[in-house]
C-alpha cells in the first residue's frame, strides 16, 4: 500500500467516541488500537513506509509507523529527533518501549535523555533506566537514583514524575536491599497516593505498588 492509501484507511477508522476518550489522556487520535494493530499485522514490516507515516506528523500514522518499523534500522540521531517530536503520551510510550529499547543505541540514548532539561525527554531516560533496574542493573548506582528521586520527584512535571515514580517502585520491587528506603521515600512524598485506581488494579502509589508486586512474585 502507498502512504496515501494507508492514510485513507486510517481516516476511515477514525471514531469520534474513541477520540474523545483519548483526548482525556492527551492523545489526539480516534483510531481503535485493536483495529490499528490489525492494519499493522496486514502491512507487516515496512521500514520505508514507516518513515513516511512518521513524517506526516499524524498521531495514528505515527503509532502505525512504530508497529511496522524495523527498530534496529534507526540511527541514534534519528531516534533522538523522533523522541523530541513525540509529544503525545501514547506515541512517546510506544517509541520508547517498542523501538528504542530494541535499538543498539538504547543505552547511549538513556544516558543522554536522563539528563535532558526537557522533562518529557528526561522521562524517556527514566523509562529506559527503569527497564535497566529490572533487567540489567549492573553498573547503575541505585543509591544515587534514590537520592535524585527523593530530591526531585515531588516537584517534577507530570510525565517526568510518573517515570521517576515507576523507577522508585521498580527499585523497591527488584532490590530487597533498597526496599525499605524506596518505601520510606514513597510514603513521605505521597506522590500518586490518591490516584484513582480501578478495582482489581494495582495502585501507582509506590509503597502500595511495591508491596503488591512483592506479594505476587514471592520476592524475598
Amino acid at each position: 500500500m502507498t502512504l496515501t492509501e494507508v492514510m485513507a484507511e486510517l481516516s476511515a477508522l477514525e471514531d469520534p467516541k474513541v477520540r474523545a476518550v483519548n483526548e482525556k489522556h492527551g492523545d489526539d487520535h480516534g483510531v481503535n488500537l485493536t483495529k490499528l494493530r490489525a492494519v499493522a499485522k496486514r502491512l507487516k514490516t515496512q521500514q520505508d513506509l514507516a518513515r513516511e507515516l512518521w513524517g506526516t506528523g499524524d498521531t495514528a500514522a505515527r503509532l502505525l509507523a512504530l508497529l511496522i518499523c524495523r527498530p534496529k534500522a534507526f540511527d541514534r540521531d534519528e531516534l533522538d529527533v523522533m523522541l523530541r517530536e513525540a509529544r503525545t503520551p501514547k506515541v512517546h510510550d510506544w517509541l520508547v518501549n517498542y523501538v528504542v529499547k530494541k535499538n543498539p543505541h538504547a543505552e547511549e540514548l538513556r544516558v543522554a535523555w536522563f539528563a535532558d532539561p526537557d522533562p518529557v525527554v528526561a522521562s524517556a531516560g527514566w523509562a529506559l533506566t527503569t527497564d535497566r533496574v529490572a533487567r540489567k542493573p549492573d553498573g547503575l548506582d541505585l543509591v544515587e537514583l534514590l537520592d535524585v528521586i527523593e530530591a526531585e520527584m515531588k516537584g517534577a512535571p507530570d510525565r517526568l514524575q510518573w517515570a521517576m515514580n515507576h523507577c522508585l517502585a521498580q527499585i523497591g520491587i527488584e532490590h530487597a536491599e533498597h526496599r525499605a528506603r524506596a518505601m520510606e521515600i514513597g510514603e513521605r512524598l505521597e506522590v500518586l497516593k490518591d490516584y484513582p485506581t480501578p478495582p482489581n488494579c494495582t495502585s501507582p502509589f509506590a509503597p502500595s505498588w511495591i508491596t503488591e508486586m512483592v506479594r505476587r512474585q514471592g520476592v524475598k
